[in-house]
């Protein structure tokens, strides 16, 4: 004899077959739909991620071929392969492109390469670190041939102790003192620098070299 239990319990199964049943014959295009669009998008995300993976391996052997060029001492060939690849790379390829077509400018022609930079910095689809990383680089070309007043705002800010390029920028600001014969300022950041615990061990080095020049004062030019 079924106990009243089990019998509460079929009864409660039967009724909610009969609810699915109900609601299937009800929506059972919408459900049918629903799952076609699921597997359409996942699908369609598989794709995406192919497609994205293949132009990716296509630029980065395109990069490679310019890097190739340019070891080769073929700079206009090399430059025309980057130019390529920056216009038509919308992905770190592009931008790796950028930067690199703005150093092979600057072998040629400093100011070129600089104004290349300066291009990379006003580009505000670019990440703010990615933009302090193209003056800084620009400052380094004109460092030879541009007054102090012109290179050293822009380095001052990255020279802040939060800034990631701020080893960088202290030691073009230094180097820009002495350049002008101007011992105090220089010797300021090269302080700045000694005394930064993560200044890299290779600026260390040659720290030692630009406090000699310090004390030893500035150089007279003779004619």
């Amino acid at each position: 004899m079924v106990s009243n239990d089990e019998f509460i319990r079929e009864v409660d199964e039967e009724y909610r077959r009969d609810q699915i049943a109900q609601i299937w014959k009800r929506y059972n295009g919408v459900i049918i739909g629903a799952a076609v669009l699921v597997v359409a998008a996942v699908g369609g995300w598989r794709y995406w991620e192919h497609s994205q993976e293949t132009r990716a391996q296509a630029a980065a052997v395109r990069y490679e071929d310019a890097l190739k060029l340019s070891r080769e001492d073929k700079g206009k060939d090399a430059e025309a392969a980057l130019e390529s690849l920056a216009r038509e790379g919308d992905g770190g390829y592009g931008l790796l492109a950028r930067f690199r077509l703005a150093a092979e400018l600057g072998q040629q022609n400093a100011e070129n390469g600089a104004s290349a930079y300066d291009a990379l910095a006003k580009d505000g689809r670019l990440s703010p670190l990615w933009q302090d990383l193209a003056r800084l680089r620009a400052a380094w070309l004109r460092l030879d041939s541009a007054e102090p007043a012109r290179i050293r705002p822009d380095l001052e800010r990255l020279a802040a102790p939060e800034n990631p390029w701020r080893h960088s920028a202290r030691e073009l600001l230094g180097l820009s003192g002495l350049k002008a014969g101007d011992m105090d300022y220089a010797g300021k950041w090269f302080d700045q620098i000694a005394a930064d615990r993560e200044t890299p061990p290779a600026l260390k080095q040659r720290l030692a070299v630009y406090t000699a020049l310090v004390a030893g004062g500035p150089v007279p030019v003779t004619q």
